[in-house]
């Protein structure tokens, strides 16, 4: 993969982010207050103009990857359309489809490849750490499988039936479910890797911030739509400070 900085808008200005959306929604409305909140802005016109697809009828990504990569292909020339610059995608799991995305002709933020980044740094500064677990769906975890080893990265998976109870839960968030219960379940799942030798966790679903944080779990904890929020803002703001910290993967 090769580095790009987005920078500046050719016309000048910060760049119009368009977000492909809708799995789930609620994930989705997560990340754009993340955006919001990450922007350091004073007034309204210092914020990121974001153009959103948020789209919940894009096909199940796990039974019908064909067409859900059309339609993702599909959401990002309307975005495109519609006026954005750059594009992003607060799933996962869905980044299976990257290379249908870009085929939109516009620069991608890859949030599979920036948390796995993000992961290992975290974890290196606070503990020297090697191994990261990941809380994610059977194709995220295939794609962090991939990204961490790029990484030099060990992935610590949940088991079968940790997987099992993992899907239930996010589930259950999709249907609305964010109660006690739900939160119990996601903490037990994060203290399940640590105790397979995980020395880090990326939370690699974005249903899962909405039910864990890094105050419930002893390693670090990497929120894989915080991370994208970050780089988004970064870049859509031309910010070169932070050029070596939040790069961007395309192509």
């Amino acid at each position: 993969m090769k580095d790009v900085f987005l920078g500046k808008s050719q016309a000048g200005g910060m760049k119009t982010l368009g977000v492909l959306g809708g799995m789930g929604p609620a994930a989705t409305v997560a990340f754009l207050a993340r955006v919001q909140a990450l922007t350091p802005a004073k007034g309204d016109e210092d914020h990121v103009r974001v153009v959103l697809d948020m789209n919940p009828q894009v096909p199940n990504r796990h039974t019908h990857p064909e067409a859900a990569g059309r339609t993702l292909g599909e959401m990002a020339v309307r975005l495109r359309a519609a006026g954005a610059e750059v594009l992003a995608m607060p799933c996962n799991t869905a980044h299976a489809h990257a290379d249908a995305i870009r085929a939109a002709g516009l620069p991608f933020i890859d949030m599979v490849a920036e948390t796995a980044r993000a992961a290992k740094d975290r974890a290196a500064k606070a503990r020297g750490a090697t191994r990261i677990g990941v809380l994610a769906t059977p194709g995220g975890e295939a794609l962090y499988a991939a990204a961490l080893e790029d990484e030099g990265v060990e992935m610590v998976r949940l088991s079968e039936a940790d997987r099992a109870r993992f899907m239930s839960v996010v589930f259950g968030v999709k249907a609305g479910d964010v109660g006690p219960e739900q939160r119990a379940a996601m903490r037990g799942l994060a203290e399940a890797l640590v105790a397979a030798g995980a020395e880090g966790i990326i939370g690699g679903c974005t249903e899962v911030p909405l039910l864990l944080d890094s105050t419930n779990v002893v390693v670090p904890l990497t929120d894989s739509a915080e991370v994208l929020a970050r780089v988004c803002v970064a870049n859509c703001l031309g910010d070169e400070r932070d050029r070596n910290d939040q790069q961007l993967y395309s192509g």
